[in-house]
């Protein structure tokens, strides 16, 4: 009988080593190349109502590549910021390696991304914005240390409440394909946060 249960431990052993080692991506953003901000730069960016925000590569600190993306960050309460990158966008070059009109987006039912957590204990959203305009919301807590590579399942969305553009569709559906990302620390907190590596996880 101890035999027989070692047998099946194994054998769901082996079974979920080899469906993870199936698992597929696909790297959308990497971070690579110039990291500059304004109208004309690669990654679209800004605050307010008293938040401070400066965003930049580091080649220090990175999990892939040659760098990361850097953003010290002071958000105050009231205030609000954001750290974004794909399409239709003010930044007219802050786009993914990949149109996102070309992706396959039913193959997929996750995104996810390495943050460099410094234990500080910072709220951090993580914002998609869908095919009709509406932004969907990921919370992450930096209550770590080091680099972790953060999955969010695309179920696990949730409309964001507290602000959507105009042209927002408000239909309370994830439609794709999704159009940009973008990060934002919550208030009150301040400090540095660095991320790397934007891939899609094949369902």
């Amino acid at each position: 009988m101890r035999r027989l249960v070692f047998l099946v431990m194994v054998l769901a052993l082996v079974l979920t080593t080899v469906c993870f080692a199936q698992q597929k991506f696909l790297l959308i953003d990497d971070f690579e190349g110039v990291i500059s901000a304004g109208p004309s730069g690669t990654v679209d960016s800004g605050t307010g109502n008293g938040s401070a925000l400066q965003v930049t590569a580091s080649t220090d600190i990175k999990q892939s590549g040659n760098q990361s993306i850097k953003v010290d960050f002071d958000a105050v309460e009231g205030g609000y910021m954001w750290v974004a990158r794909g399409k239709e966008l003010v930044a007219k070059s802050a786009g993914w390696l990949i149109k996102p009109e070309d992706i396959l987006w039913d193959k997929y039912n996750a995104i996810s991304f390495y943050i460099y957590g410094t234990g500080s204990n910072a709220e951090v959203a993580f914002d998609i914005k869908d095919n009709g305009n509406e932004i969907w919301r990921f919370l992450v807590k930096d209550d770590f240390k080091g680099w972790k590579q953060v999955a969010c399942a695309f179920n696990e969305f949730f409309v964001r409440g507290d602000w959507q553009p105009d042209n927002a569709d408000k239909n309370w559906q994830l439609d794709f394909p999704i159009k940009s990302f973008q990060f934002e620390p919550r208030p009150s907190a301040k400090g540095t946060l660095y991320f790397d590596a934007v891939v899609l996880v094949e369902k």
